[in-house]
Order: structure tokens, then C-alpha cells, then sequence
């Protein structure tokens, strides 16, 4: 594992780094070389999902690249329409092919889609999935606390990882609170809030300054020290660089409490109520 980020250890003691890099509408040629790019830089947690339809760009920026497969960690995510236990199973072992992988780190439900409900057929196919060796880790995301409560009484396991969108604007606080209770890491989608400016955030580039450091970094810095594992996405290798650069500094009490002090009741970016948003 690259030594210059931390891991955390996740519930079930697979230890992950604590920042990862996604990929959401990086794929094909060029998208390969963007990881390759990445994993150069130091990214060892990379993020994918079957609705990403990068699964394959992925697998060969996995052989293309120099990092052995073993200091990796890779995801992915089972779509809404494959909630079904035998669709589900066959889904995965589809993304293992698409990737030319012999096995996830770790695998995700993606959305829950709670309005079809079938979720807990969808996380007991995942917990069959580890069973066979397809999956080291499970987990979910954009889970609410209910639907993760739902898991446990029902299957009695408890997922590795919620991934979740989390940014100073939407800081899900409890949220996080009620996943720790299981010991579930929660893991940030979108965590620069792109939508709501917050890189030109007067007081986030002050905070910044103080710390000779930029907007992003600082940002990035919050979600690890509020105990979450940002996984942003960045096309150049310099915006990589500037992401994996915030593990000589630490913020303040008060420059934290700035941060969080941005969110708002709703701050979602995007109109996906995990409630009601039904993923295909």
C-alpha cells in the first residue's frame, strides 16, 4: 500500500486508504490513461460502478499500470435494475469479466431504491458474492440509516462503507452518526460540492492561506478529519497531485467548525433523494 496515505480499517478488517480517486464519466482510451495517471500519482482506492460503464477501462489501466494488483483497491457498484438475488450474483461475476478482475476489493449496492424494494435480496446475493471469493468487502451507498438498520435486523451483517454525498454544504452529520454505530465507514461522493462554489469560498480561501495550502485541499482535509474518505476525481495529473497533498496539515477546531458551519438542511447538489430516487 502506497505509505503516504493512511488506511483506515474498515468493520470487517479489510484496511482501505483514506482518500480514493472516482471516475464517473472517465472511460475508454483516454480514459485509461487518466488512472494510469493516477495510480502514478499515488491513488491506490480506486472508485468505479457497472453504471459508470468504465468497469473495463479500469481492469486495463489496472494490467497497463506498474502498481501490482495487490496494493489496489478496487470498487465497484450493483445498478438498481440488478437488485434481484440470482440478477444480482450474475451482475457481479459480469463485472469481474468486464474488468478482466479475479476478485473486488470491495463492491457496493448502489442506490436502494427502497419504492422497488429489494435491497436486502440485493445485499444477501453480495453477502453470498464474498462467500465465493468475488468480493473481499461489501458495502452500500447513498443508504439512509433506516435501510442500513434494515440490513443488519434482517441479515444480521452490517456493511463496510456507505458512500454517500458529503461536502461542507450537506455534512450529514447524522447520517454518519447513526452509521458509526455499526462501524460503517462513510465514504464522499462529490465532496467539493462543486455545484455550490465552494472553491471560491472567501473564508475557505482564507483558512487556505493560513495553511499555504489550496481551497481543494483544505476541503479534502475536513472530510478526513471529520473521519470520512473523499473520493474526488480529477482529469489532470496536476488537480491529482493537489488532491493526494493534504497529509501534512491539519485543520483547527474552529477552522473545522467554519466548514461544517456551511450546511444546510438540504444542500444536495443533485435532486436524489435516497428516500424515494429509484436508480435503474
Amino acid at each position: 500500500m502506497n505509505k503516504r496515505i493512511p488506511e483506515k480499517a474498515l468493520n470487517d478488517g479489510l484496511k482501505i486508504p483514506s482518500i480514493g480517486f472516482g471516475t464517473a464519466w472517465i472511460k475508454g482510451a483516454a480514459g485509461v490513461e487518466v488512472l494510469i495517471h493516477a495510480m502514478d500519482a499515488g491513488y491506490r482506492l480506486i472508485d468505479s460502478a457497472f453504471n459508470y460503464e468504465n468497469e473495463g477501462a479500469v481492469g486495463q489501466a489496472i494490467r497497463k499500470s506498474s502498481v501490482p494488483r495487490d496494493e489496489l483497491v478496487i470498487t465497484s457498484k450493483l445498478p438498481g435494475r440488478h437488485h434481484a438475488y440470482k440478477e444480482a450474483l450474475e451482475t457481479i461475476e459480469e463485472s469481474l469479466f468486464r474488468a478482466g478482475l479475479d476478485y473486488y476489493d470491495l463492491y457496493l449496492i448502489h442506490w436502494p431504491n427502497p419504492i422497488t424494494d429489494r435491497y436486502v435480496e440485493a445485499w444477501q446475493a453480495m453477502i453470498e458474492a464474498k462467500k465465493r471469493g468475488y468480493i473481499r468487502s461489501i458495502g452500500v451507498s447513498n443508504f439512509l440509516p433506516e435501510h442500513n438498520e434494515r440490513l443488519v435486523q434482517e441479515t444480521g451483517v452490517a456493511p463496510s462503507v456507505n458512500q454517500i454525498e458529503l461536502h461542507p454544504y450537506f455534512d450529514q452529520t447524522e447520517q454518519r452518526a447513526k452509521d458509526d454505530k455499526y462501524g460503517i465507514v462513510p465514504e464522499s461522493w462529490s465532496p467539493l460540492g462543486r455545484g455550490h462554489d465552494m472553491l471560491n469560498n472567501e473564508a475557505i480561501k482564507g483558512i487556505a492561506a493560513a495553511h499555504s495550502k489550496t481551497p481543494t485541499q483544505v476541503i479534502l482535509r475536513w472530510h478526513i478529519q471529520l473521519g470520512a474518505i473523499p473520493i474526488p476525481r480529477a482529469s489532470s495529473l496536476a488537480h491529482q497531485k493537489e488532491n493526494l497533498d493534504i497529509f501534512d496539515f491539519e485543520l483547527s477546531e474552529a477552522e473545522m467548525h467554519i466548514l461544517s458551519g456551511f450546511n444546510q438542511p438540504d444542500g444536495r447538489l443533485w435532486n436524489q433523494d435516497p428516500a424515494v430516487y429509484e436508480e435503474m
